[in-house]
């Protein structure tokens, strides 16, 4: 066995050698493994874009350590952000750049080969080449050919690319805005929704020399120059409005779905808009989504408004547009049944069922009212034509309002009152990703070493030991084949350990670490806690999980996702058993145990009270919306929130049985109820659809907990005359509310009686119309919890 092990190790090497690097960056000294440039205008390097989330990116160098405002011109990987541990950017012998995360997973690579010397440089241009160390300098991959949303002066943009557009201002990953060349050599922007897409610039409905294009020019080839013109094959062109003048250019396509060109001095930080490509930005195409129109606000710019009738879909994304709250059958939509409300000078272009012309106001109202499918119809006049046309609608999307659009859209009602135009604006309310600190200017070239003796000597001793590793190689196999089910584990348990850190133990050691599992420290619908002592003296969390059923891959893999969370107020988890039958996690351990064996002990003053409400709001913030794998707790309560020795909060259990993946928004995997009973939203009950606001409620629930002091799992009992009933935490604070006109009457009534007078009366003010918010019936009035952040932030300092 000793000789085997001998030779196991030797083969180890031997394969390290074959895949190891020239040089590498590694994502845990981003500050300081960065190449940049050499007059130092741009810098590479691991760029935050997220909690725990990297992307290898080239951006404007920053006067500032903090990188929150960088100009990001260029990223590797926008849509699959590395962890903060063990990740790095390696450019291997072979010749290829890999970009690996968490020490395993190749994310990203160049998909190069060279058996010669290789150099990766930054230009002053932005532009980064690896090509060969010599005087040639052969360009084997550089990244102007591989353009994310911006384009650079002299950086050429051919029939081979595309621009994708950003989620958000600050959200990274692709959108759904694209620019490119189309088939007819035409320079177009593309919406790409989740849904539908359409071309919208130029205006589709013109020909080629209509638009001032041209499509004889098959170059397709477009380019913005240092003095500000940026100039296409296809005759289009744009001058910006400092033409003329050496200033520091980018062009890129927002999220917003424009394309603009930027322009600053350099030494500035400010960026001016210097031109743009459509220069109607209403117009743009899913912008606000089925349902909702673009009005231009001259205080706030440009906003969206529901219909009539329909009430927004998500806050924080505007794309996603609004939805009806009433219902219109084929059997309803008759005349006495619907009214037709008009909204002047609103368009929504496309999806049209058809189109008559010469048609009266009437001839169209009763048009649309014989389709089942017209939910709206247009009416105007069509000046060229003198002509009124008439254009039902089954869809409403890519509206906007305009005074200068001579015509009006009739919406499609029941009949009831009337509802005004504007009663539903969405507001702007985009997910904000927690960022680090920034990068530290360091210069670093990263040439590849001459090969040297030592290199020759280990190649010949490689080589020499050739027959020594075919003959490893099948004592390996001939090992794993006697030991395959033991190997399976213990293969998976490697890699895992690789990409988190977690520990792989055996049953037997959490078996005697917990003395046979004898001090039971809690219990919930996933598993059972005790406490353990590892054989290195540390005091550890033991789960047992209930669900032993599950499949040792699908375990693990839930583990990967759990190993990719990494947030101050979210609980650690050190390592896992996966053995047989038995499904065991090992978690750190909590001294001051759970929140609510501190409220039943009266252990927190109102200080306490507020920074665990803060800490916990934030890592439920982080999981919905900041970390690679946007995760729903779905048991948000007291016992699920543990407290550490300085009294910051530990959200637990956001466990391997409730772990969900948001990477879209269809949450039908939901085949039961979860949670607990009192802590619940409405959605489970009435099968609605889940999404995040079903922790947002449960949070609210916790909350009036910690404000009140009572339980919302026991209830509370009301005395009425003779009758005694059990009415909800929940239902008994908005019965307070709704009898009570000043919030801090309802603050006096409620409050947790331990707490005597020793409170500040606005924070708890706070926190309770905060927790009102959350537990709103309807989950569209709840707040997300990065808004909850920002209202609780506000008195955080004050806390003691």
């Amino acid at each position: 066995m000793a000789s085997l092990l001998i030779i196991f190790a030797i083969l180890i090497f031997l394969l390290h050698f074959q895949h190891s690097s020239s040089f590498s960056l590694s994502v845990e000294k981003h500050e300081e493994d960065i190449i940049i440039s050499p007059k130092g205008t741009f810098t590479a390097g691991f760029y935050p874009v997220g909690e725990n989330a990297y992307s290898f990116a080239i951006w404007f160098t920053q006067k500032h350590k903090n990188l929150a405002n960088a100009t990001v011109v260029w990223m590797a990987n926008r849509d699959q952000p590395v962890n903060g541990k063990c990740s790095r950017l390696s450019l291997l012998k072979t010749g290829n750049l890999v970009l690996t995360d968490a020490g395993h997973f190749d994310v990203w690579s160049t998909n190069t080969n060279s058996s010669k010397p290789l150099e990766l440089i930054l230009y002053d241009t932005g532009n980064l080449v690896l090509r060969e160390h010599n005087k040639i300098g052969f360009v084997l991959w550089q990244s102007f050919d591989f353009p994310t949303d911006t384009l650079l002066p002299d950086q050429s943009f051919t029939r081979h690319m595309k621009l994708v557009s950003s989620k958000s201002g600050n959200k990274y990953s692709s959108g759904f805005y694209k620019l490119f060349f189309d088939n007819d050599n035409l320079l177009r922007l593309l919406y790409d929704g989740p849904q539908v897409s359409s071309i919208y610039w130029p205006s589709p409905w013109l020909v080629s020399w209509d638009a001032s294009r041209s499509s004889n020019n098959s170059s397709r080839v477009a380019k913005l120059d240092v003095l500000g013109n940026f100039s296409s094959s296809d005759d289009f062109t744009l001058k910006t409005s400092d033409y003329g003048t050496v200033l520091q250019r980018r062009l890129t396509l927002d999220f917003d779905g424009n394309v603009r060109a930027y322009s600053r001095k350099h030494g500035q930080e400010k960026w001016l808009i210097s031109g743009q490509f459509h220069q109607q930005p209403l117009k743009i195409h899913g912008i606000c989504g089925p349902n909702s129109y673009s009005i231009n606000n001259p205080k706030t710019g440009r906003k969206c408004v529901c219909l009539p009738g329909y009430n927004r879909i998500n806050n924080q994304d505007w794309s996603q547009g609004c939805k009806p709250s009433f219902q219109l059958s084929c059997n309803n939509k008759t005349e006495s049944k619907t009214r037709f409300q008009r909204l002047p000078h609103v368009d929504f272009y496309g999806y049209d069922y058809l189109h008559q012309a010469n048609f009266t106001y009437k001839q169209c109202k009763q048009f649309c009212l014989r389709m089942c499918e017209c939910i709206a119809f247009q009416y105007r006049l069509v000046n060229d034509e003198g002509v009124f046309y008439c254009y039902p609608k089954s869809q409403l999307r890519n509206g906007f309002s305009s005074p200068n659009f001579q015509g009006s859209i009739y919406l499609r009602l029941p009949k009831r009152e009337h509802v005004s135009v504007h009663a539903n604006v969405i507001k702007n309310g985009s997910l904000v990703c927690s960022r680090n600190d920034g990068v530290e200017q360091l210069k670093k070239s990263y040439v590849e070493d001459k090969e040297n003796g030592s290199v020759k000597i280990i190649l010949w001793f490689a080589s020499g030991l050739g027959v020594i590793e075919a003959l490893c190689f099948f004592m390996i196999w001939f090992f794993l084949f006697k030991n395959s089910e033991h190997f399976v584990i213990d293969n998976q348990g490697y890699v895992l350990a690789g990409a988190t850190g977690f520990q792989k133990f055996t049953y037997s050691e959490l078996k005697q670490a917990t003395k046979c599992f004898s001090q039971e420290i809690g219990k919930g619908a996933g598993g059972t806690v005790y406490k353990g002592l590892l054989s290195d003296n540390r005091v550890v969390a033991i789960k047992r999980l209930h669900e032993a059923n599950k499949e040792e891959s699908e375990f693990l893999a839930e583990l990967s996702v759990i190993g990719r969370l990494n947030h101050m107020n979210l609980i650690g988890m050190w390592g896992y058993c996966a053995e047989g039958k038995h499904r065991l996690l090992v978690f750190e351990y909590m001294e001051k145990g759970s929140l609510t064996d501190n409220l039943s002990s009266n252990a927190l003053n109102w200080g306490k009270r507020y920074k665990i409400a803060l800490g916990t709001a934030k890592c439920l913030a982080y999981l919905h919306e900041e970390c690679l794998e946007w995760i729903l707790h779905c048991d948000i309560k007291p016992q699920n929130i543990l407290i550490d020795s300085n009294y910051q909060p530990k959200v637990a259990d956001f466990g391997l049985s409730k772990l969900v993946q948001r990477n879209n928004f269809d949450n039908s995997s939901f085949s039961r109820m979860r949670g607990t009973r009192g802590y619940m939203g409405p959605e489970w009950i009435f099968n609605l659809p889940i999404t995040s606001k079903v922790d947002v409620y449960s949070y609210g629930v916790v909350l009036l907990e910690m404000i009140t002091g009572k339980s919302a799992m026991t209830g509370i009992l009301i005395t009425d005359g003779e009758k005694t009933h059990n009415e909800s935490l929940v239902t008994w604070v908005r019965e307070k509310r709704r009898n009570l006109s000043e919030m801090k009457s309802l603050v006096e009534q409620i409050v947790d009686p331990t707490l005597g007078s020793n409170y500040d009366m606005v924070k708890l003010e706070t926190l309770t119309m905060v927790a009102l918010k959350c537990v709103e019936e309807e989950k569209d009035m709840r707040p997300n919890m990065s808004e909850v952040v920002e209202m609780l932030q506000t008195h955080e300092h004050d806390s003691s």
